[in-house]
């Protein structure tokens, strides 16, 4: 396959290294472009952006300049939004309208009913949605959205047991990390000795996302999926990794046991199509009564596993368990990267 060139818009921020990172020797994408704002447009990444992760930015990136983030200066076919939502709002459409296929972390198009809101191993039938989306916006390219980083750790865990005994209501606490608000998103003496249990519009998003992901695409439309949920979502210490505890009534009844077994024999069709940044399993069952931990299991299957633990029968629910990812990599930069590879073995 010849490499398909890829750029990156934000590319200066968290995000936006994680996905540098994770681009860099992809068999599938080039990396052609960074973009960012007029503040760094112009000048050498190395000069714009503080690289804020552990491995080392890579080879030649350093010297690249950063473009503004015009559709007409920019040499790709896929861009890799890592922008805030109120930017992305005007921006990304720019790109879709010129042909440029826009798989987005943003939550500015999530929401709409045209376009997808992916997860490979969830719902890849609602790929469909660019074609409708095309043909309602008048635009050559599309946009793509990844889900919010809590919803992505919780949807995944679910698919199994939605698609085998069906889902009532469920309950969701996140531990969320700090890198999820950026790095500079929560000021140190606001977290050290302490737990903030508020974060702005992450209970609405974890609350609604699900039911359009594990919604059935039919004519076109999405029909959302017919349970409700409820989060209550916290800020904790940790650097990366947001751990949930899942509380869950099932439509038909099922043991532990029949959930572990679901959870250990899952895989969807990134796994079965061998797509590079598929984990493979992408979901890993810990049987330690204290597992899954952030410092432990975030990295699982590169970042891009799920972990799931302490499976077990619930007073007031049916079951409920443990369920741990990696927030910028499984919940952003990798996210977007696999639905951009699904996108690219579809020949879409």
């Amino acid at each position: 396959m010849k490499p398909v060139k890829v750029a990156v818009l934000g590319a200066t921020g968290m995000v936006g290294q994680r996905f540098i990172s994770l681009l860099e020797g992809h068999p599938y994408f080039r990396l052609t472009d960074l973009a960012a704002s007029e503040r760094s447009a112009g000048k050498r990444y190395g000069d714009a952006a503080s690289w804020y992760l552990s491995e080392p930015m890579p080879e030649g990136i350093r010297e690249s300049v950063v473009k503004a983030m015009d559709p007409g200066g920019i040499d790709a076919d896929i861009v890799f939004s890592a922008l805030p939502s109120s930017v992305a709002r005007d921006v990304e459409p720019l790109f879709a309208r010129e042909g440029f296929v826009v798989a987005s972390n943003a939550s500015a198009y999530r929401k709409e009913p045209d376009v997808p809101l992916l997860i490979p191993e969830v719902n890849p039938e609602h790929l469909g949605l660019i074609e409708v989306q095309k043909r309602n916006r008048g635009w050559d390219g599309c946009i793509i959205t990844n889900p919010n980083c809590t919803t992505i750790v919780l949807a995944l865990s679910l698919k199994p047991l939605y698609d085998a005994f069906g889902i009532k209501r469920l309950h969701v606490v996140s531990m969320q990390a700090l890198s999820g608000a950026g790095y500079s998103g929560v000021p140190s003496m606001a977290i050290i000795d302490n737990v903030i249990p508020y974060i702005g519009g992450e209970e609405e998003k974890v609350e609604s996302e699900p039911l359009k992901i594990l919604g059935k695409l039919q004519e076109g439309v999405v029909k959302n999926a017919d349970f409700t949920v409820s989060a209550s979502c916290n800020r904790v210490q940790t650097s990366d990794g947001h751990l949930e505890s899942v509380f869950i009534d099932l439509a038909e009844p099922a043991s532990p046991e029949d959930v572990e077994d679901l959870f250990r024999r899952f895989k969807g069709e990134p796994q079965k199509l061998g797509l590079p940044t598929a984990p493979d399993p992408p979901i890993i069952v810990r049987g330690e009564p204290d597992r899954p931990q952030p410092r432990f299991d975030r990295m699982a299957g590169g970042g891009m596993a799920i972990t799931v633990g302490r499976i077990r029968r619930d007073s007031i629910f049916d079951i409920k368990y443990s369920v741990l990812g990696h927030n910028t990599i499984r919940g952003a930069a990798g996210a977007s990267i696999l639905n951009a590879e699904l996108f690219v073995e579809k020949g879409l």
